[in-house]
Parts: structure tokens; sequence; C-alpha cells
């Protein structure tokens, strides 16, 4: 059996660093924002980060179309944008063009420089399936060979299922409730299935199983709650999720228990790959979400970001918190097979401290056609 089906990550998810224009909607616009990886994507799924303090996070995907924004380092409701001049423009076959900023800011607002990590799931192209009973209808588009899905749906006010079209049960799901100013209610396989976490806040796990009835997803449904839960499933809300289940070699999904100090040795997580994204939660305590892409690298003295691939990836960006920007939030080292805390920070290795984390795969440890091992190096 082969150790992974994605030999490049990059068919699959990207992430790129752009100076925004902060121009307006004149000769000037579009901007056209081209992928680097090696592979062309074309994105279904992106999520914006603003460099510098001030501006909000700014998510939008193909199936709610390029004019719906949320914010998930909030809890507004979505906002339309309208005119094709703004925010995002379009979904391209490799990469997307930004206009003028209006409600996003992050997309194209100012003259500092911007991330976009971008998912791809089936090109816009969705499938529908229709309300019977509890169970809610909607559309779906997924990547089963990447493990991403996509749902738009309608609530029903009583506890029901929703297929998710993955290749195994999802280790990572997100809700939220488009219409109203509910919060993130996000699931992690390490949480179990009476417990939540809110990717828009900081707190510390929660002991809600309501919003997905206290059932963990399956090999074919996520369960969604009732109306005492409005986070999934109200009566006629509308509603988003985003599905990643794990996929050997390309995207993992665990829980870690921090040392306290900065021995890569009692820090190591193994994912099978080089990870390209890492997210990382404390759920015991309250602490920010961090994420780590390896593409930023670390941060020098000045603030800016040197945008190399080094041994120590010291810039992170919060998840919940847009206001403090880019920063040190904790040092982790990238390796061909996994990554390892090398900070005592309470945001990613405190002392006796539980964590789970994201990670995907900028390259795999071992591909389709190579079924050797190899030495674990740092990148």
């Amino acid at each position: 059996m082969a150790y992974t089906t994605v030999d490049d990550p990059s068919e699959h998810t990207q992430s790129i660093y752009y100076n925004g224009t902060g121009g307006d909607a004149g000769a000037s616009q579009p901007t056209t924002i081209t992928n680097t990886g090696n592979a062309d994507l074309q994105p279904d799924f992106i999520w914006f980060f603003e460099f510098s303090a001030g501006y909000g996070h700014a998510l939008m995907d193909s199936t709610r179309s390029r004019s719906k924004i949320l914010f998930p380092d909030g809890v507004n409701a979505e906002v339309t944008t309208g005119s094709t001049a703004y925010d995002l423009v379009s979904f391209d076959s490799d990469g997307f063009k930004v206009g003028a900023p209006s409600e996003a800011n992050s997309t194209n607002g100012g003259t500092t420089q911007k991330l976009a990590v971008q998912y791809k799931a089936n090109g816009g192209t969705t499938s529908s399936f229709t309300e019977s009973g509890n169970n809610p209808g909607g559309t779906i588009q997924t990547n089963a060979t990447a493990g991403f899905s996509i749902i738009s749906y309608t609530g029903t006010g009583g506890p029901g299922n929703i297929a998710h079209g993955l290749p195994s049960a999802p280790e990572l799901v997100i809700f939220k409730n488009r219409g109203t100013t509910n919060v993130w209610a996000t699931y992690h396989v390490g949480l179990g299935d009476d417990l939540k976490l809110v990717l828009n806040a900081n707190d510390a796990k929660d002991a809600d199983g309501s919003f997905m009835n206290s059932i963990i997803p399956d090999a074919t449904n996520i369960r969604a709650g009732d109306s005492n839960n409005p986070n999934t499933n109200a009566d006629a809300g509308t509603y988003i999720c985003y599905a990643w289940s794990p996929i050997q070699g390309y995207s993992k999904f665990g829980l870690y228990e921090g040392q306290g100090n900065s021995d890569p040795e009692n820090t190591f997580i193994y994912t099978g790959f080089t990870p390209r994204y890492v997210w990382i939660k404390r759920i015991d305590s309250a602490a920010n979400w961090i994420f780590h892409d390896l593409v930023l690298g670390t941060k020098n003295g000045t603030g800016t970001i040197k945008g190399n691939i080094g041994n120590l990836n010291s810039a992170a960006l919060r998840l919940d918190d847009s206001a403090s920007g880019i920063d040190d939030w904790g040092d982790i080292n990238i390796f061909s097979n996994g990554f390892c805390c090398r900070s005592a920070a309470a945001s990613i290795c405190a002392n006796g401290g539980d964590y789970v984390y994201a990670a995907w795969a900028f390259n795999p440890f071992v591909t389709s056609d190579d079924a050797g091992s190899h030495p674990a190096t740092a990148v």
C-alpha cells in the first residue's frame, strides 16, 4: 500500500503572501495574485490574514461565492460586498484576484503584507442534498483526495445528520451560523464527544456536547445539534461547515502534552510529512490559537518577515486575534517528518498543558512510489 496518495500537496493547498495596494475600484484594480507552488491551484477556500495589527481576518469560499465574507476572528454575521470591484474579485485557475478593500481589509487594504491560506475543494461545483426529517438540506463540494469538504446547509431545529463525503471520519470540523453573531463552534478529534472549542476565542475546551448532539463524526455523517444550540442547527438558520479528514502523508490531527522546556526531543510531534501549516490550541486553559506557516520563516528585529524557509519558525499568527498581527507567539522547529516546540510559551508548550494540533503537508516524508524510510532532518 502506498504511504501517501498526495505526492504534491501544492495541488490541494498553498499559501502566498503579498503586498496590498490599498487602492480604490479604479483602473489599478483588480490585483492578480498568482500562486507559486509546484502545481496550479484554483482555491475554493481562502483565509486572508493581515500581518499588521488593526485589520480583521476574512474568509471566503466558492460555495457561498466570492462576495460573501465571514470573519473567523470574530462573531460577525456574513457580509455581502456586492460589487465585483471590491475585496475578492474571483477564484482563478492558479490563484485569485482582489479588488479595493471594503468590508474585508485583509484582502487588499493598506500596503502591508498579507497572507492567503488556500484549500481546494471541488472547483466550486457543488452537489445538493435534500432535507429529510431533522437532517438538514443543502449543498456540498468535496476534495476526497485531500480530505476536505465545504458544506452549506439550512438548519432544521432538531438533531440531524449531515453527510460529509470524506474518505474517513473528519477530525476537524468548523461550523458558523452565517446569519447571526454566534461563535465558530469547532470539533477536534482530540476533544472527545462532549467538548467543543471556539475558533474565534482563546477559551479552553467547553463542556458543550450539544452542538453535535454529543455524537462525534463517523465515516459518513457529521452530527448537528438542535435549536437549543444555534451554533449548528437552529431552525431555518443558514450555516457553513468546513470539514477535514486525515490523509496519510498529507494531513494529521492530534493531541500532545507540553513539556515546558525548549528541548526538541521532548516535544517532537510526528506527522509523517514536512508540515506546511501547523495550528496549535491549548485546550485545558485559555490560550490563543497559534498558526505557523513554513513559508513565513522567522521574524527579524524590525518586525518584517524574512519569507524564507528556515529551521526556526518564530513568526506566527493568532487565528482568533487579528489585532495582534504577526509576532513571536512560540517557536517551533519544522522537520521532514513532523515538528517540535522550542519554547515553553503557554500557547504551545506549557509544562503539563494539553494541546491539540492540525497540520498539513509541504512535502510527504515518503512518496507513493518510495516505500523506504528516510532520516528525520530539519527543513
